[in-house]
């Protein structure tokens, strides 16, 4: 009789094991999705920029988001995509390539100008977003969300978010970016403050001087 007990004990701890494992592993496939919708949807505005606090930035202007252990969503944040303005032509490494933090790896194309992002991270591309190849006014439109770029597969993610603006830091290094732009461009901010506080759609096109492939690269560090 004890030993019936003893199975029947056994038994049901493997059966209420298996469906809390199981739930718990429901949670992991669909949590991601759900912390990266509230992330990208959130945020802080700097300067008239749209910065969200819950996405990491590379000093170069990309941001990256973990949707899950060791893999991460990437794109470019709203100063660059308001820099870039209206491009006509992206170029993104393919799945499978290996990518290095700060290497050019992001390409943009207008007017017969050509102007490179560095990636924010180290690691292989899973996936990119075909629909923003498409359509590259995504980029602009929603740079958090249907704009984002690529996937990426980060084995060593506590190396490459050392070289990542610290979060406490990041509003002050946006502020001090668009001051640097508006010392430049001093129409930029007339503009800016005309349209309440918030980016043109194209930066530079409506200035006469600006040389977009050199100011891209210089706020990219790409020069």
């Amino acid at each position: 009789m004890t030993v019936i007990l003893v199975l029947v004990t056994f038994l049901t701890f493997i059966v209420l094991d298996y469906f809390l494992n199981r739930k718990k592993a429901f949670s992991t496939v669909v949590a991601p999705e759900h912390v990266a919708a509230t992330a990208l949807a959130g945020g802080d505005y700097v300067s008239g920029f749209h910065t969200p606090g819950q996405i990491s930035y590379h000093p170069g202007h990309t941001w990256l988001l973990q949707e899950r252990k060791n893999v991460v969503r990437m794109g470019a944040d709203e100063f660059a995509a308001a820099l870039a303005g209206h491009i006509e032509k992206l170029e993104l490494p393919k799945p499978g390539q290996w990518v290095r933090q700060g290497q050019k790896v992001l390409s943009f194309y207008r007017n017969g100008e050509k102007t490179e992002m560095v990636s924010p991270t180290e690691g292989e591309v899973m996936a990119v977003n075909a629909e923003v190849l498409n359509n590259p006014a995504l980029l602009r439109s929603d740079p958090y969300g249907k704009g984002w770029l690529l996937t990426v597969n980060v084995p060593d993610e506590e190396s490459t978010t050392r070289n990542l603006i610290p979060k406490p830091l990041v509003q002050e290094w946006m502020r001090l970016a668009v001051d640097r732009l508006y010392s430049h461009q001093p129409m930029l901010a007339g503009a800016a403050a005309a349209d309440g506080g918030r980016p043109a759609q194209d930066l530079l096109a409506e200035l006469p001087n600006a040389d977009w492939k050199r100011t891209t690269a210089e706020f990219f560090l790409t020069a």
